[in-house]
């Protein structure tokens, strides 16, 4: 399928319908970029009054792993383009829905069955591609793991549910003692459960970046790639809590980084933006994952370039032309909820706001955990340095309190 030669007016029969498969902070952005562009969105999530609910057009609660349920919503609304932001979706009826020409599904069906599962993605860039990764083995059981783990991997080393997002079940395992924990957490943080497990070889690496990709339309009316300036990151519990643009990288590093990203963009086809994660040692560089829409560590674009990586997904995806230049340093640090309750509030958001450069997104979410990300500071300065302490004292202003 090809992008919608025109875009029409929402809530008429001419709109462009947008229909978006999680409606999380990253899907929020992206309602709120295609609305700027006069699109109709819906948006769907698991659980009511998720933060791209609350400004979407329309907005649906349902099990979007229940592939009967998805496909009644799909007929219902029957939008042009379906694009999905969580891992927890029947992939599978995304497949089908697109062989009959309901909707196309961004980038492509075959790309989100490939990259919702961390097995299909790695078989893929490793044995397909031979691109450099870690090395890694699949489980099915406690035993299959420390077979695997004895049986090459070693220790220290990584696992996660082959379904999971934003470090949920992911442990990272030091020794035999580990084990059985990691994988009984494992079974318990995925998306879905698939039983199954990858178990990743730790790096040594010097750091890891997120590369953003864009497959836009160009002036040649092809598809072509874009690549953002690289996002240095740092994470904790498998979960990003700070992250930088640019990341400093030596020219071969660059070079090779942006031709991993290439290939295995381009072997997912379509278009959108995507979120490929790198590590990084020296001149050398290895894949980690991708993600075939928005990433987390790229809400620092909101401040550091002339169009963010929501703007970007929407403009490709729609067929529009992209510009990925940056526009300052900038840096993005995590707000926790800190508090396990619904309906809180947020205090300190005037003296946060008074740090130069700043800039504040507190995404509206309904229940409260702490360790939900429940907003993000960002600041942009002369500096990756000075922005990144900048972002960090705008989080520490703000303060999760009681509602009500």
């Amino acid at each position: 399928m090809t992008a919608p030669t025109r875009i029409g007016t929402p809530l008429c029969h001419s709109c462009t319908r947008v229909m978006l498969l999680g409606a999380g902070e990253l899907g929020k952005e992206v309602i709120i970029a295609l609305q700027r562009l006069g699109v109709e969105v819906v948006a769907v999530d698991r659980y009511p009054n998720a933060p791209g609910h609350q400004v979407a057009h329309r907005a649906h609660v349902i099990d979007m792993a229940d592939p009967q349920a998805l496909k009644a919503l799909v007929e219902q609304e029957r939008p042009a383009l379906i694009v999905p932001e969580i891992e927890a979706i029947a992939t599978d009826m995304l497949a089908e829905i697109e062989a009959e020409g309901l909707a196309e599904v961004i980038p492509t069906a075959r790309a989100t069955q490939l990259t919702m599962n961390r097995e299909g993605i790695r078989r893929l860039a490793a044995e397909e591609l031979a691109l450099p990764t870690s090395r890694y083995a699949f489980a099915e059981s406690l035993a299959q793991l420390i077979q695997a783990i004895d049986g090459g991997v070693g220790y220290p080393c990584i696992v996660k549910p082959v379904m999971s997002s934003s470090g949920k079940g992911q442990s990272t395992i030091h020794g035999p003692d580990d084990v059985a924990g990691a994988w009984d957490y494992a079974m318990s943080g995925g998306r879905v459960n698939r039983g199954r497990v990858i178990v990743e070889e730790m790096i040594d690496f010097d750091y890891e970046i997120t590369l953003l990709t864009v497959r836009a339309v160009g002036e040649s009316g092809e598809v072509e790639t874009y690549f953002c300036d690289p996002i240095g990151h740092i994470q904790k519990q498998g979960d990003y809590v700070e992250s930088w643009q640019p990341q400093p990288m030596s020219a071969e590093a660059h070079r090779r980084a942006r031709e991993i990203a290439r290939a295995v963009t381009g072997n997912l086809g379509g278009r959108g933006l995507f979120g490929v994660e790198l590590f990084v040692k020296g001149d050398h560089v290895w894949f980690s994952e991708v993600s075939p829409r928005p990433h987390d560590t790229g809400m620092v674009t909101m401040v550091s370039q002339w169009q963010n990586e929501f703007e970007l997904h929407a403009r490709a995806i729609l067929g529009l032309p992209v510009d990925t230049r940056l526009r300052a340093p900038g840096a993005s640090a995590v707000i926790y909820g800190q508090l396990d309750q619904e309906g809180i509030a947020f205090e300190g958001v005037a003296e946060a706001l008074q740090v130069p450069g700043s800039e504040l997104r507190l995404f509206g979410k309904p229940v409260s955990f702490p360790r939900r990300r429940m907003g993000v500071a960002l600041a942009y300065a002369e500096t990756v340095g000075t922005a990144r302490e900048r972002a960090g004292e705008v989080a520490s202003r703000v303060r999760p309190v009681a509602g009500g």
